[in-house]
């Protein structure tokens, strides 16, 4: 898979295409455009313009000059100085997710760099140069790309051919080269929101694949309790049109299509609970909320953020543009509307899981247990399921609120959206648990209820869980079988071969 670089706007789903191992090619005539803006910026430099970053220091330093002979030592200064990530590093997908963002804002020809930086980092994502990018340590910018691009320098560390190696023995290990940054290339490469940005993109795509996901388990439980599916039918979602949730419902119906279980049970209850009635409703904010947050993230991947950026007047002369479009407010509240979100979706797969497993609502064996009496059956699942959600719900809590004053108060807000990002992603790992256990609980109930046809994306939800997981007996340790259930929901509840239920 070949993703071209330049031609024109890239979505969320490019960037983590890249991240999973796509090559990137950069078009030509993007490569003329940063050549000319390139060589404007020199020729505007070399009069004696003041540009931030580039004639003084950044920060609270932007009052102090930099004296030409020092020039590029500086950019190379500032990265060494900006590269204070800590901890654990970030795996080859995150840091390919960043760069890969880096490289298209770099692209847009504002920023000033050398068409053959640009190749080079493309050059890097094609070759498998990875960057060591500690994950700890930003706010929001300036950190992991601050690693990434000292690599491209030839300094840092990297990962290549499964080993990691100095920067500069990396690059020419790829065959390429490394001389150091030249004009303002340091400050450009670290000054935008690409770490924010590669986080939400990874983020989206696993949000979007857990909460379909969920629709899978809700309607697998539906079938297993003997719900009814006329809360989820099209004349009640014509009362109440939300976008997400008509889309969910639709989706469901889908799901359960040809049940024999919802068949022979639409008149059992009246009404069911909550957390099966309202799904649609649940599931379906959750949707727009990734609709809102997919456009966000969709700008910002395709925008410049760097500070300064410069355009080219009509009459040739280049125009610096002093900015503060590196805040990343946008993603980190967008990303924590989203973690709430998935935590409402999470909240209601344990209310559904509870349902499974008390006999009293089910009317099923207690704990789903074959052989009943003293044994235990499912009965801690829920439990481990607890714990799980109790995290849930602690990462819920909005991180951009907690802006602080840095840079001896010349950045005095910042937008958190690198924590809010990562909390995101930790999140939804503790939520596929959630709703990998219910996945497992459904499928154990739905024996119960065999032989019967189930749905057609019900049913091949179920024939892909028992094709990893036997139905559970007395002598089965349940941690495999959790986590096996739980890398199903990371894949859609559904294997490679089954096609989406028609929507």
């Amino acid at each position: 898979m070949m993703i071209k670089i330049g031609a024109g706007d890239l979505g969320p789903a490019d960037i983590t295409a890249i991240a999973a191992g796509a090559a990137v090619e950069v078009d030509r005539d993007t490569l003329a455009r940063c050549e000319s803006t390139y060589r404007a910026v020199e020729a505007t430099h070399r009069r004696g313009a003041p540009i931030y970053g580039l004639t003084t220091g950044v920060g609270d330093l932007y009052k102090a000059p930099v004296g030409e002979a020092a020039h590029d030592e500086i950019q190379l200064a500032m990265l060494r100085a900006h590269a204070t990530g800590v901890g654990e590093p970030y795996d080859d997908r995150t840091v390919r997710a960043i760069m890969a963002c880096l490289l298209v804002s770099l692209a847009r020809a504002r920023s000033a760099v050398r068409p053959e930086l640009v190749e080079r980092l493309a050059a890097m994502l094609n070759r498998g140069v990875v960057s060591i990018a500690p994950a700890q340590g930003s706010v929001g910018y300036l950190t992991a790309p601050a690693h990434i691009a000292l690599v491209a320098f030839g300094a840092g560390q990297a990962r290549h051919g499964g080993a990691v190696l100095p920067g500069d023995v990396a690059m020419r290990r790829a065959g390429l080269a490394t001389d150091g940054p030249v004009l303002r290339e340091g400050h450009a490469m670290i000054s935008g929101t690409y770490e924010i940005t590669a986080l939400a993109a990874l983020a989206l795509e696993r949000a979007a694949t857990l909460v379909d996901a969920t629709d899978v388990t809700a309607a697998m439980c539906l079938e297993a309790v003997r719900g009814n599916t006329r809360g989820w039918e099209p004349a009640v979602q014509d009362l109440r049109p939300q976008p997400g949730q008509v889309r969910t419902a639709a989706r469901l119906m889908s799901l359960l299509y040809g049940s024999e279980p919802v068949a022979a049970n639409r008149h059992h209850r009246l009404q069911d609970a909550l957390s099966l009635r309202c799904v649609p409703q649940v599931h379906g904010a959750a949707r727009d909320l990734l609709d809102f947050a997919g456009r966000t993230v969709t700008i910002e991947i395709n925008s410049v953020t760097d500070n300064p950026a410069f355009r080219t007047t009509e009459h040739g002369e280049v125009e610096v543009l002093a900015n503060g479009n590196g805040h990343g407010a946008a993603c980190a509240q967008a990303l924590d509307y989203l973690a709430i979100a998935m935590a409402s979706v999470a909240n209601m797969s344990h209310a559904r899981l509870d349902r499974l497993t008390n006999s009293s609502l089910s009317g099923l064996p207690p704990f789903l247990s074959r052989r009943g009496g003293a044994e235990s059956g499912l009965m801690v699942l829920p439990v481990t399921a607890a714990a799980m959600l109790g995290e849930v719900r602690q990462l819920a809590g909005p991180s951009s609120v907690h802006s602080m004053v840095t840079v001896a108060g010349q950045e005095d807000h910042i937008s958190q959206g690198v924590n809010a990002g990562q909390k995101l992603l930790t999140l939804l790992d503790r939520a596929a648990g959630v709703v990998g256990i219910e996945l497992l609980c459904a499928a154990q109930a739905l024996d119960f209820h065999m032989p019967t046809a189930l749905g057609q994306g019900t049913g091949a939800a179920y024939r892909a869980l028992r094709s990893a997981v036997e139905p559970y007996e007395s002598q089965t340790e349940l941690s495999g079988p959790i986590e096996a259930a739980k890398q199903l929901v990371l894949r859609g509840a559904r294997p490679n071969s089954v096609a989406e239920p028609a929507r």
